[in-house]
């Protein structure tokens, strides 16, 4: 791709932040560094106590929006940012995370490339406190039948983005009913509609941090709030998705029954099992990679 003659689409990115001052600037520089043409950065900050005004005031010239008010939440603060967003891609990074160097123009090459792609996620970064990278894995391609059946963990929110077409469809909001699971909400909801891809690409990464983070010190009521969802959807599917779900159900307590047979063959029936659960789920997922030959981005 010849980058000088690219018609680049609008890649909106939002950001929240509360008293994120050790973080904060690094997180604004991986985005705004990659100097991506046609951004538009958003940070909703609430009301901070710290010196996040004054980072935000040094940068507020590659900033397309910010605010500094009360919020509800992390998911109010984000559909405050969303409202305010007109890109043709979307996506959002917390004030701790960060971008990988190049990401937006990848996501964004893929996007043009595939118009019949509208969801992506890369691969899942984990980052310290210094900013180094401290763990690495494949982008999960996860299907709506793995979160039907409580198999979630995890679809990386910094390394995904979607289309604004998806994010309509799926009711231009995040659900604030949800303190921690909203993220999960917005996917099973995205489900409905699309496919999701995973790409074999550097997109974002999640800090970890040793103490004070949100995501990490309420995972239980992560779980609790997620199963909640996954509930209130199972009892929404019907036609053939239901149908599928099950299927695959079946087959799961299949499996569990053979494993305590002594009768039969279980190589042959979990061969028999796992075909039939590849087919009724379509796995493995459809892959963006990357051409070593050619640079260029191809489904496999």
């Amino acid at each position: 791709m010849d980058y000088n003659k690219v018609n680049w689409p609008k890649i909106s990115v939002v950001t929240t932040n509360l008293n994120q001052e050790v973080f904060l600037e690094n997180t604004i520089l991986s985005v705004i560094n990659q100097e991506y043409p046609n951004l538009e950065y958003i940070i909703i900050d609430g009301e901070s106590g710290d010196e996040s005004i004054n980072i935000i005031k040094k940068y507020e010239d590659k900033i397309t929006y910010w605010c500094s008010e009360k919020d509800k939440g992390l998911y109010d603060a984000l559909n405050k940012g969303f409202k305010k967003a007109n890109g043709e891609i979307l996506m959002w990074i917390n004030s701790d995370d960060l971008l990988h160097p190049g990401s937006l123009f990848n996501v964004a090459e893929i996007f043009t490339n595939f118009p019949q792609i509208d969801w992506i996620t890369g691969i899942n970064i984990s980052f310290d406190e210094l900013g180094r990278v401290i763990g690495a894995d494949r982008a999960i391609g996860f299907t709506k039948y793995d979160f039907y059946s409580f198999n979630y963990q995890w679809l990386q929110q910094e390394s995904t983005a979607w289309r604004r077409s998806l994010w309509e469809k799926a009711g231009s909001c995040l659900n604030t009913k949800y303190e921690y699971a909203g993220d999960l909400d917005l996917w099973v909801r995205f489900f409905r509609f699309t496919t999701l891809y995973p790409c074999d690409i550097l997109i974002g990464g999640f800090r970890m941090r040793s103490k004070n983070q949100l995501s990490l010190d309420s995972l239980v009521t992560y779980h609790t709030e997620a199963d909640e969802i996954i509930k209130l959807e199972n009892k929404n599917i019907h036609g053939n998705t239901l149908r599928t779900l099950r299927l695959l159900k079946a087959i799961k307590l299949t499996r569990t029954l053979l494993s305590y047979s002594i009768l039969f063959d279980l190589k042959i029936f979990t061969r028999i099992l796992n075909r039939m659960e590849r087919i009724l789920t379509k796995k493995p997922s459809p892959r963006i990679q990357v051409n070593r030959l050619t640079c260029a981005f191809e489904i496999k």
